[in-house]
């Protein structure tokens, strides 16, 4: 039995729900606080949660409510539509799903619902106290709750963070922006089971077919001015198409993929941001779990899936060590080496998605050779796909 009773769980996304999950499967009765006053229904583009983060999700029993389209191979070309490599799916593994983020947000609200999770919003984190009896949370309204335990659920730009530690650093960007739509151009002999990522010279998109007909895709656009996604959408769609399409004018299938866009389908998403690694992920009876403690950028496919196993790996360690400050140093122990890993692949993903016109050719010839003797499924994501999680197995100190 837990020593530990009560937790307080900033933020209302994906992280938040999945941990007062995971926390109310080891006995703590948590409660999640999110800043703003409704659910975040119908936000967010698309992400993919591989076989790791669904077996994660599984943990908290969100695994069977997902909705997603099933992605069994990878192909990488270059901006003329030639093959440079393909991956398979790893044996014995379900596939990744490719998802709505606001579908997997509303399969886990959905589920921390029925299982009794209280989320109350409007509750905006101004300031924490460790007290006699826990941690008190103060919010911006004034009103003050207490728990045993205070968990940062709060994003990227987490105010439980700088709580923990004034001097943690902020995201970064990656001189990335994102965008996305649904185009109703197809392209030929595109399967539906597969993600294809093509390396234009002048800028990175990735597409799949869906099931209903045309093309989702989503681009990476080189940019020198970091921008959020607010300032990125005080510039009109029309203008960010128009920019799109003369990068894309030469490329295939991006030329007919931008064609066939209009341009009120346009989703900006702003600059790509990484998290550089956070010296404190606890202090105290405060901690960090998700994109709070570590958000490598999306081009590592593994942020949503990172952030479920993060949240059910502090859970068992809550559960099973009595002393807080132990049970968070080991919480840290078992997870920061994996997500730094992660973080690392991706950055060096988002240098190759911005390497130029005469970088990108290099690529295009050396990439067939290697895919063809070391560069295999298995040693590229074995490591990241097949980490399971023993929910009955006992957590020893660190």
């Amino acid at each position: 039995m837990s020593a530990i009773k009560t937790a307080a769980v900033i933020g209302g996304g994906i992280a938040g729900p999945v941990t007062a999950l995971a926390l109310r499967r080891a006995g703590i009765e948590a409660t999640v606080y999110e800043a703003y006053e409704d659910t975040a229904d119908g936000l967010g583009g698309m992400l993919m949660v591989a076989p790791n983060g669904l077996s994660a999700l599984d943990v908290v029993g969100v695994h069977q409510g997902l909705a997603g389209q099933p992605i069994h191979h990878m192909v990488m070309t270059d901006g003329r539509g030639r093959r440079m490599g393909e991956f398979g799916g790893l044996a014995g593994l379900p596939a990744s799903q490719v998802m709505w983020r606001a579908d997997l947000y509303g399969a886990v609200r959905e589920r921390a619902a029925a299982m009794g999770v209280q989320t109350v919003y409007g509750k905006r984190l101004a300031q924490a106290e460790e007290t006699p009896a826990g941690v008190t949370a103060e919010f911006a309204d004034g009103t003050r709750v207490t728990a045993d335990v205070l968990v940062g659920a709060d994003g990227i730009r987490s105010t439980v963070r700088r709580l923990i530690d004034p001097e943690a650093p902020g995201p970064r960007s990656t001189g990335l922006l994102g965008f996305g739509a649904h185009a109703k151009a197809e392209v030929p002999q595109a399967r539906p089971d597969t993600m294809y990522f093509a390396f234009g010279e002048h800028a990175f998109l990735g597409y799949w077919p869906v099931p209903d007909g045309g093309t989702a895709w989503f681009a990476n656009l080189p940019y020198d001015e970091p921008l959020s996604a607010e300032q990125t959408r005080a510039t009109p769609s029309a203008a960010w198409m128009r920019i799109l399409r003369e990068k894309f004018a030469e490329d295939v299938p991006g030329r007919d993929l931008l064609r066939g866009t209009g341009d009120e389908e346009l989703l900006t998403f702003g600059g790509l941001e990484i998290l550089p690694s956070v010296p404190n992920w606890y202090r105290g009876r405060m901690v960090l779990v998700g994109d709070a403690a570590h958000a490598p950028s999306a081009s590592s496919g593994q942020g949503a899936s990172l952030a479920v196993e993060s949240a059910v790996q502090l859970a068992r360690c809550l559960r099973d060590i009595p002393d807080v400050g132990a049970a968070f140093a080991t919480y840290e122990r078992l997870r920061r080496g994996r997500v730094e890993k992660v973080a690392a692949q991706a950055a060096k993903t988002n240098s190759q998605k911005s390497m130029g016109p005469v970088a990108t050719k290099i690529m295009a010839l050396l990439m067939p050779l290697a895919t063809r003797t070391f560069l295999k499924p298995e040693k590229i994501f074995g490591w990241t796909h097949r980490y399971r999680i023993d929910w009955d197995e006992p957590v020893t100190p660190a």
